[in-house]
């Protein structure tokens, strides 16, 4: 059974400087920064993936995220790709020795039915093993929360595979405080373990979701914060600056609808600082991020290795107090 620790980097390569961080009560460790495995076997193709991956593991990586589901939305796929596509790499690099795996299960059909039925969540949990050619997966996320079934089952399923050696930890992404807490509540009687990880959408203009109730809570009960969407869709790495420049994109009406107010003085806070420090306005997002109570690492991606080497440096970039109360201040809604 693979029940990694990180290693560091081999001699040669260019390691990152960063301390790593422990993903809540877990043995789960990362620089803060998390690979977003969302691309792999979609905008990025094998060769393309393979690089990214390559310099990924050479700067210092250690953890990637992806999902049974990724990439199902796009025309042709069902789901699967990029766990096919990390798994590939993973037997061609011999990387795992210093690579963890963050996986998801409950966003797509499949055998065993849909949502956190339990036996959908062993039938995910096998095939994701299957598809990435592991034997154990270090963070499993429940990807989304299931109303119509039982927290305590959902929770006890989890549990079937933390004993069997299947999983490390477990976490929960876009789940609600009321539900997070009637899970820890669950897992504290003996229903199951606990969620140790949360992942929520985050960014310096997607603000309400985790600041406020969701952030109090996991600073309160020790949880590890990985954020999704740290970049906006591409908003925040200082590529749009108008709403000409995001015309002819695929994401093109979403990035289009962030031109407000309150986008514009993101935009602007992030040129300022930008020209300050001589970061860029992404790595100047993720930092922001990572200085947030609880937050371990945001999760960004990549579709090539310059973009990748450009937010790894990231995890070297502190922002100080006047740079972190300028984009505070920036994201906030308009009085």
């Amino acid at each position: 059974m693979d029940m990694i620790q990180p290693e560091a980097p081999p001699d040669g390569a260019a390691p990152s400087h960063a301390s790593r961080r422990r993903l809540g009560a877990t043995d789960v460790q990362t620089i803060p920064f998390v690979l977003g495995g969302n691309v792999f076997g979609w905008t990025a193709d094998r060769s393309a993936s393979f690089a990214i991956l390559d310099a990924f593991a050479a700067n210092g990586g250690t953890l990637i995220d992806t999902a049974d589901s990724y990439s199902r939305w796009a025309p042709g796929h069902h789901g699967g790709e990029s766990e096919e596509m990390l798994g590939a790499w993973l037997a061609a690099s011999g990387a795992r020795a210093k690579i963890q795996i963050a996986t998801k299960v409950g966003a797509m059909p499949g055998e065993g039915g849909k949502g956190l039925a339990p036996s959908r969540i062993a039938a995910g949990c096998d095939a994701s093993l299957r598809r990435l050619g592991i034997d154990c997966i270090d963070l499993y996320y429940a990807h989304c929360d299931d109303l119509d079934t039982p927290q305590e089952a959902v929770l006890e399923a989890f549990g079937k595979l933390i004993d069997a050696g299947k999983v490390r930890a477990i976490g929960a992404s876009n789940f609600s405080v009321a539900r997070l807490e009637s899970a820890r509540a669950l897992a504290a009687d003996g229903a199951g373990p606990r969620f140790d990880v949360v992942q929520p959408g985050y960014n310096l203009i997607r603000r309400d979701e985790y600041e406020g109730a969701l952030q109090d809570f996991c600073v309160a009960n020790h949880i590890g914060v990985v954020p999704h969407s740290g970049l906006a869709s591409g908003f925040l790495t200082g590529k749009y600056q108008s709403l000409a420049d995001t015309e002819a994109r695929a994401r093109g009406a979403r990035l289009g609808s962030l031109f407000d107010a309150r986008g514009l003085a993101v935009l602007a806070a992030l040129k300022r600082i930008s020209n300050e420090t001589g970061a860029s306005p992404a790595q100047i997002s993720l930092a922001w991020l990572t200085a947030k109570p609880a937050v371990v690492g945001p999760i960004a991606s990549a579709t090539s290795v310059a973009q990748l080497e450009e937010l790894m440096q990231s995890v070297e970039l502190v922002l100080d107090g006047e740079h972190i109360a300028l984009l505070d201040a920036a994201g906030r809604d308009p009085a």
